[in-house]
């Protein structure tokens, strides 16, 4: 138990071991990413050439094309690794991820709307962040009825997240060839190409809302276990619930704007976490450094595995998290 004046929380020592060893992988993968490639940046180059200190090329090839595009990963990941952590914390549900109950989805139809609309990268990102809040919203009001339970927000989202994903195949459909091209290669979830105007808005939200998560993390463990139970020691129900649902949609929001809607890594990051702390329940700080070693892992594979060729990152990511969800209903159903 660490006290510091009037606070005190209880440390694991497997939880600590296991948060510096995600640190470590996550800044060992993207030293590789950042290193390797057709053109070689020796590790130690690459502080130089961020500082404007190497030769034009490296400086290009490092802080230009290679440094924003891992950023923008770790960044993206551990943002979809906490907004997954909220929401299955709040629904008591390994399910209960933004991937399932509509949110990434709402984030996507809003995207392909300004996609189709010719709306250039700015307004795509504020079309998706607005569509998951907008869906968000929907959500929360017809899941409410003298409070939001776990498993009212995980149907209602499912029957959302059906109505968004039919609402973007309309729009597909409608759309000219140039425009569906645009619009399915933006739905696969991408890192290529992302700049530091794309990784900047994630690491500022995260930077203001990753503060937050963990202040509401406590309450919601008490939240797992009922409301009542949650009451009768004091919790705020809804106004934690509440909080913590506004932080979980604005992260899916600015990770889905900046990359895409890169799926099952909110669903898949905290219940790996939780295996790895053996946390009784599921933690925010090692989701969000699973989410983030999850992505910049998975992209550096979809660069590697096929090269020349490049996937799209989302590609790598939904047939892994299709393997994993498949292992998770067999072991539920045991």
């Amino acid at each position: 138990m660490t006290r510091v004046g009037p606070y005190s929380w209880r440390v694991s020592p497997r939880a600590v071991f296991t948060n510096a060893a995600l640190v470590v992988t996550a800044v060992a993968t993207g030293l590789v990413a950042i290193s390797t490639g057709e053109f070689t940046v020796p590790v130690g180059d690459i502080l130089t050439a961020l500082f404007g200190q190497g030769s034009p090329v490296a400086e290009l090839i490092v802080g230009e094309l290679r440094a924003p595009r891992v950023v923008a990963g770790l960044a993206v990941g551990a943002a979809f690794g906490l907004s997954g952590a909220i929401f299955q914390s709040l629904t008591r549900n390994p399910l209960g991820s933004p991937d399932f109950i509509g949110f990434t989805a709402g984030a996507s139809t809003g995207g392909v709307l300004m996609v189709i609309a010719g709306g250039s990268a700015a307004q795509i990102a504020a079309g998706s962040l607005a569509g998951c809040v907008l869906s968000a919203a929907a959500v929360y009001l017809l899941a409410f009825r003298r409070g939001v339970q776990g498993y009212r927000l995980v149907l209602v989202g499912i029957g959302v997240n059906a109505v968004l994903i039919a609402a973007d195949s309309f729009m597909l459909t409608k759309a000219t060839i140039n425009d569906a091209a645009n619009a399915g290669a933006w739905l696969t979830g991408s890192l290529s190409g992302r700049g530091w105007d794309h990784a900047i808005p994630v690491a500022v939200a995260l930077a203001v809302l990753a503060p937050l998560c963990c202040l509401v993390s406590r309450p919601l463990r008490m939240l797992e276990m009922g409301d009542d139970a949650a009451r009768a020691v004091g919790i705020r129900v809804e106004a934690v619930r509440a909080a913590a649902i506004v932080a979980g949609v604005l992260l899916c929001g600015v990770a889905t704007a900046a990359a895409g809607p890169v799926v099952f890594v909110a669903m898949a990051a905290p219940q790996l976490a939780r295996r790895l702390t053996r946390s009784p329940g599921v933690t925010m700080i090692a989701s969000a450094l699973t989410g983030a070693v999850l992505l910049t892992v998975a992209d550096l594979a979809a660069q590697r595995l096929f090269a020349p060729t490049q996937l799209p990152v989302g590609v790598l990511t939904a047939a892994i998290g299709g393997v994993y969800l498949a292992l998770l209903l067999r072991k539920d159903r045991h």
